[in-house]
């Protein structure tokens, strides 16, 4: 790969893709486990539970995000079912509403939430507090207030000043925080160095290599009105092997049995977090919530059994794997353009209505994701393209490659799936662009979950 000022993107050459994407046989057909279970195409046109991608870009406008609601519950339910004997926790960084939150609790799924602000999400949907557990490297007083005032059912503690705090305020408020210990295992993950969090060089969690973990433990055991449920660890987002966890498990499950036998005290809890992979691409195989659920359930009853302790109750924190592939991105398309590069080569860019305002991923961490043309039948050959948005920035990327129609034009709708985790959370009004509406279909019906900002919504925050 040549080096380019612009970045390794603009590196690669314009008529070949990367290794692992192939030609379609037919560019008009969709590669069905990227998708959610309820779409399909009908003559051509994108078609989720009874609603065509035309239908709703008229009704609702685009850039638009789509929810497969059926799919989202279907997900929540598999990893509910999967892991019969824990506790399962959304994580709900990942896509979070309070339509969402409902779908939630209706399954009878508990949510991890790491602000406030997700937090007042959940209380206006009436979420149960015993169910909520609150993560964050740096909870505020007021954040820890507002937790203790409402009965948060855990909270997972990440330094010796939030002990010291929380100790304070559970004191004062005349309450018992129930708490966990964000451990870092010194796991890598096999991700995106931003999306590891196991390692012993970042932000999250005390060292259990340096003795910060068991410190941590001993102050909250000294500390009146806090209640020392287990140890928490999570490795990092988009995992698609059970290694990981084996060696963040064996290493955790080592604290445990120290901390009970050298301090006397029981740990009813352990909790592996999330992070499980989903399909962006054809290059993507994850793992199901069944295979996930045996392998990871083995590796802590056999570590268990090799320490001879008792099996504390497990949790996990699926965010991705239940909102990701239950939702899709619908573009208009607005320019088509074929680029001269060096060696005779082109790059056809097509520009889309939204860009790295509705999906930052692909700019942050060089995500790949995949596309196809979701309002008509096309029979022009297959062309590789890139979809980029309509942000003044280089590196406003959408799909870095991906075979579409060569008569791709304007007003053309395209779909990009996987996006219903970490857009959304992560939308942004760059280049003041609001952000887009949110749509949840189920049984032919479309209801608006989320509006989409106006202008007047960016100008009301202006002090003139």
């Amino acid at each position: 790969m040549r080096a380019h000022e612009a970045g390794a993107l603009h590196g690669q050459v314009g008529d070949r893709g990367p290794a692992w994407l192939r030609r379609p046989d037919d560019v008009n057909e969709l590669v069905e486990h990227l998708w959610s279970t309820h779409v399909s195409k009908v003559d051509g046109v994108l078609t989720v539970a009874g609603e065509s991608a035309a239908e709703l870009a008229e009704e609702f406008g685009t850039p638009l995000y789509v929810v497969d609601e059926d799919d989202f519950r279907r997900r929540a339910r598999a990893f509910r079912d999967s892991f019969e004997s824990a506790d399962v926790y959304y994580a709900g960084k990942a896509f979070l509403c309070v339509a969402t939150a409902r779908w939630i609790a209706e399954e009878g799924l508990n949510l991890d939430v790491c602000t406030g602000g997700e937090l007042a999400v959940a209380l206006r949907a009436e979420f149960p507090p015993a169910r909520i557990g609150l993560h964050g490297n740096n909870k505020s007083e007021a954040e820890l207030r507002r937790a203790l005032e409402v009965g948060v059912g855990r909270i997972i503690v990440d330094s010796l000043d939030e002990i010291d705090l929380l100790a304070s305020l559970a004191t004062e408020l005349d309450t018992t925080a129930r708490v966990m210990v964000r451990v870092t295992a010194g796991v890598e993950a096999h991700t995106h160095e931003y999306i590891s969090t196991s390692h012993e060089d970042q932000k999250f969690g005390f060292s259990i290599a340096g003795g910060q973990a068991l410190e941590a433990v001993r102050r909250i055991i000294a500390a009146d009105g806090l209640k020392l449920c287990g140890l928490h660890s999570h490795i990092g987002s988009q995992i698609f092997v059970t290694d990981g966890f084996e060696v963040a498990a064996r290493r955790v499950l080592r604290l445990h049995a120290e901390i009970e036998r050298e301090l006397g005290v029981t740990l009813p809890e352990l909790d592996l977090g999330g992070g499980f992979g989903i399909a962006y691409t054809t290059q993507d195989d994850p793992r199901s919530p069944q295979d996930l659920a045996r392998e990871i359930t083995k590796i802590v009853d056999d570590e268990c059994a090799a320490l001879d302790i008792g099996v504390p109750k497990l949790s996990i924190e699926p965010g991705r794997a239940i909102a990701g592939p239950a939702g899709f991105t619908l573009y208009t398309v607005g320019t088509a353009k074929a680029v001269d590069l060096d060696g005779g080569s082109q790059r056809r860019y097509v520009s889309v209505d939204g860009g790295m305002s509705d999906n930052i991923r692909t700019a942050l961490y060089s995500a790949d994701y995949s596309c196809t043309l979701a309002s008509r039948t096309s029979e022009a050959p297959a062309v590789l393209s890139r979809v980029v948005g309509k942000h003044c920035e280089s590196g406003d990327i959408v799909v870095k490659d991906e075979y579409l129609p060569a008569d791709i034009e304007r007003g053309d709708l395209i779909a990009v799936p996987g996006t219903g985790a970490y857009c959304r959370s992560l939308a942004n009004n760059y280049n003041h662009v609001p952000r887009a509406a949110v749509v949840a279909v189920r049984d032919g019906e479309a209801r608006l979950v989320l509006r989409r900002e106006t202008e007047d919504d960016l100008l009301a925050l202006d002090v003139v």
